[in-house]
């Protein structure tokens, strides 16, 4: 993926069901016009709906480092490959999981050609985690989730100090409070890959304009 704008669609009722395709069509579309790397993750439900209604990338939210086969519950990886996506969110701050699995699941994504973009809450976190060699690392403070606060004008210190952190063995990029163009414009000159948004995007009231204008700021 290069320099992408991830979308996440979490559970938000505003983009489940039918406008689940609705939003993904939007960031297609949008995608298409603007040339941005444009990346959906959709509610695990629709993840396969969604992979044959579109074209650019999706992640899963979620995988589950358990045994391909019998097992029951779970979402694993090969799984999710063969449903089309092109790999997963990890440690999200809404679900967490322990080093060690994240570590196994970078493994394995990365030996099924799939991408693994890993979340972490601090700096200190980022070092750790690119010891793993993950493909990208999502920088989100968890006080900024969801608050309309973008890290990138509240704390844009931990983008940079998570940039040296991770010391080139993976591309960071950055999410939590995204919500517009001068947000990202602002994260991309502080030297964020990429951009993680959910809300800024699902709670907008028109998709293709709130996406379109976002997508402006990666330039």
């Amino acid at each position: 993926m290069n320099r992408p704008l991830i979308i996440n669609f979490k559970n938000y009722s505003d983009a489940a069901a039918g406008k689940t395709i609705e939003l993904a069509l939007a960031a297609q579309q949008v995608a298409r016009k603007t040339g941005v790397e444009i990346v959906l993750a959709p509610p695990q439900p629709s993840l396969a709906l969604v992979c044959r209604e579109v074209s650019i990338p999706v992640l899963c939210q979620h995988v589950d480092d358990a045994s391909e086969g019998s097992t029951t519950g779970f979402f694993v990886p090969e799984i999710a490959k063969m449903y089309g996506a092109a790999g997963s969110l990890i440690n999200h701050s809404e679900h967490r999981i322990e080093t060690s699995v994240i570590e196994s699941l970078v493994k394995r994504l990365r030996d099924l050609d799939m991408i693994s973009v890993v979340c972490a809450r601090t700096s200190e976190e980022v070092a750790r985690i690119a010891n793993f060699n993950p493909d990208f690392i999502a920088i989100e403070p968890p006080e900024l989730i969801g608050s309309g606060r973008a890290v990138s004008k509240e704390n844009p210190a931990i983008i940079t100090d998570s940039i040296r952190a991770a010391g080139g063995k993976s591309k960071v990029i950055c999410g939590a409070g995204i919500t517009d163009k001068g947000d990202i414009t602002k994260a991309m000159q502080l030297g964020s890959y990429g951009i993680l948004v959910a809300s800024g995007v699902v709670k907008a009231k028109s998709w293709p304009d709130k996406i379109s204008e976002m997508a402006a700021g990666m330039s």
